[in-house]
């Protein structure tokens, strides 16, 4: 098993950077996560670690040994693709084995091996089916078969889970974390799908334009972001923003007509700065659609329902405030609404999130 460290690590494709100053370490066994939207970074970063791809600069270390310019077959490390890269013609042993039998491991050393995979994974019985007889499920199941039968030091998985269906994603993600606690192989996994990064990770490195936005457990990224990418980008639905100036103690939303009375650590980061031009965050579950504005309130803002998602367990309305901005609020259970009417939505001071308008910057966490 290796900790993994990236120092100031660099890719460029010609005039464009793809992943800038890019520095980790990880502790022996840990599960990172990668995670942005589509052309951040994240699948680029993941290609160096294996070396697929060249470092423009930077260093690349496991267990401090230098591994910057090793060709991928000398880093001892086991890829997991979207596609599953499966071969056709081959049965699913032929596929775990594929790699020993290039190595010339003895066969019963392969057989053992796939054996005791095919165990751990509960595909013993689908051993000598060919891909096409095999589910999405299954298929996935191989594939992963074929990078823990190698026994690497670094599992590297990218978008592993894409291809599958809701139910599915989620059974998989359950077995892949069980899979990796077992074997204690440190592990990076690349998605572009919050979701699983936060059921997932250790710790989550968040980027956007090939730069790292936060590193952070998934309860540091959710109670704590760095920025409004990362507010936004990290919880479903995303983080509402209301755009105001400091006024001492409160912040005055002009295009709401409409003034929040902050508290706590929100009051102290503000600090005495008459006019700064900041940005509210909320939570679309830390907002309450009421009639009137209950007591305790930072605000109430009023505004209209446009739209009413039943989720089962919980109900997403969509309210349109008077500048026209929408407002995600998250209920519990279910609620008599309907699109068009009349509601007032309000928040809590100790569950404002607080940036700086023009940096987008944290000026604070939580209030509290």
């Amino acid at each position: 098993m290796a900790a993994v460290e990236l120092s100031h690590v660099g890719k460029r494709f010609g005039n464009v950077v793809a992943v800038r100053d890019f520095s980790l370490r990880t502790s022996d066994g840990e599960f990172v996560v990668l995670v942005g939207p589509s052309g951040c970074g994240k699948t680029s970063a993941l290609r160096m670690i294996a070396g697929l791809e060249l470092v423009s600069e930077g260093r690349i270390r496991f267990n401090d040994r230098d591994v910057t310019d090793q060709l991928p077959r000398d880093r001892d490390v086991a890829m997991v693709f979207q596609n599953y890269a499966l071969f056709p013609h081959l049965d699913v042993f032929s596929n775990i084995a594929f790699g020993m039998r290039l190595r010339k491991v003895p066969k019963s050393e392969v057989t053992a091996r796939v054996e005791r995979v095919a165990q751990t994974l509960g595909i013993e019985p689908l051993l000598h089916r060919r891909p096409r007889e095999l589910s999405g499920g299954q298929r996935q199941r191989v594939a992963l078969g074929r990078a823990i039968v190698r026994e690497p030091q670094v599992f590297l998985m990218d978008e592993p889970l894409s291809n599958l269906d809701a139910a599915l994603r989620m059974e998989m993600r359950a077995e892949i974390i069980k899979l990796q606690r077992r074997l204690g192989v440190t592990t990076f996994y690349v998605t572009h799908d919050q979701v699983e990064a936060l059921s997932m990770g250790d710790r989550i490195v968040v980027m956007r334009n090939g730069v790292i936005q936060q590193i952070g457990t998934p309860a540091e990224l959710y109670d704590g972001p760095a920025n409004c990418f990362v507010a936004a980008f990290i919880g479903s639905p995303p983080m509402n923003f209301l755009d105001g100036a400091a006024q001492g103690t409160t912040v005055a939303l002009a295009d709401e007509a409409a003034t929040v009375t902050l508290a706590g650590r929100a009051r102290a980061a503000l600090g005495n700065a008459p006019g700064r031009r900041v940005r509210l965050g909320i939570r679309p579950e830390h907002v309450a659609l009421d009639g009137a504005q209950p007591a305790g309130a930072a605000c109430s803002l009023p505004g209209s329902v446009e739209v009413v998602e039943s989720l089962g367990h919980a109900t997403l309305v969509y309210v349109r405030l008077q500048s026209e901005r929408r407002l995600n609020v998250l209920l519990n259970g279910k609620v008599a609404l309907r699109a068009g009417d009349a509601v007032r939505a309000s928040f809590a001071p100790e569950h404002i999130y607080l940036f700086d308008a023009e940096s987008e910057q944290a000026l604070q966490g939580v209030a509290g």
